[in-house]
């Protein structure tokens, strides 16, 4: 399903997305700070280094533009402070599984909006939104938990389907309306039917009832 035209404009496209890939750092590193141990310790802060270096990429691209990165990010900063608020959740593993999801699914939508970006841009984003995330370790860590405490599955379930309500306003928000609301509608249906898959097979791959 094409939504190109739904992309908005790239200012406002790499501002959204670069802040999106701070929070995803931020949150990583609050997930460091709290870890029981120093092998949890590294194997996270190799993950948040990798969700840095995306928001150093796409702040790269708006520079290259012209504009200067802190400016145009400080129109998405309290929308997007308060969804990192309400989603990091109440314990490690809550914040764990936010920085596993959320990151997730909002990389895999902004790399599907990235395509209505101009030529020249529009590669290099899918580029950066493409490298590995080094989520692994967040897996890891989750099947432990889980393994050690069974209960913990039940609770992280229910907190994994809260959070894709969540982000997926995240993404309807990044998307520029083109004025034809039953046209849009008909046009993003499809596309958050596919985030979705994504996000129920990142559950099932932790044991977890999406």
């Amino acid at each position: 399903m094409d939504i190109s035209d739904l992309t908005p404009e790239p200012i406002s496209y790499l501002a959204q997305a670069a802040y999106v890939q701070l929070g995803a750092f931020q949150g990583l590193s609050a997930a460091v700070a709290a870890a029981p141990n120093l092998s949890s310790k590294e194997g996270l802060s190799l993950a948040a280094g990798r969700a840095l270096t995306k928001h150093h990429g796409l702040i790269a691209e708006i520079r290259r533009r012209g504009a200067e990165p802190s400016e145009v990010m400080a129109a998405f900063a309290p929308a997007l402070d308060h969804f990192h608020r309400i989603t990091a959740g109440n314990d490690w593993h809550e914040l764990l599984l936010s920085c596993y999801l959320t990151a997730g699914l909002l990389d895999d939508f902004f790399a599907r909006l990235s395509g209505g970006l101009p030529s020249d841009v529009g590669p290099r984003v899918a580029h950066v939104l493409a490298e590995d995330a080094g989520t692994e370790v967040l897996v890891h860590e989750l099947q432990v938990g889980i393994a050690a405490d069974p209960m913990l599955a039940s609770r992280l379930a229910m907190w994994g389907r809260r959070l894709v309500g969540d982000t997926l306003l995240v993404a309807r928000s990044a998307m520029h309306a083109s004025g034809d609301l039953p046209a849009d509608e008909s046009r993003i249906e499809p596309v958050f039917t596919e985030l979705i898959a994504a996000h129920t097979r990142r559950m099932d791959g932790l044991g977890l009832t999406a």
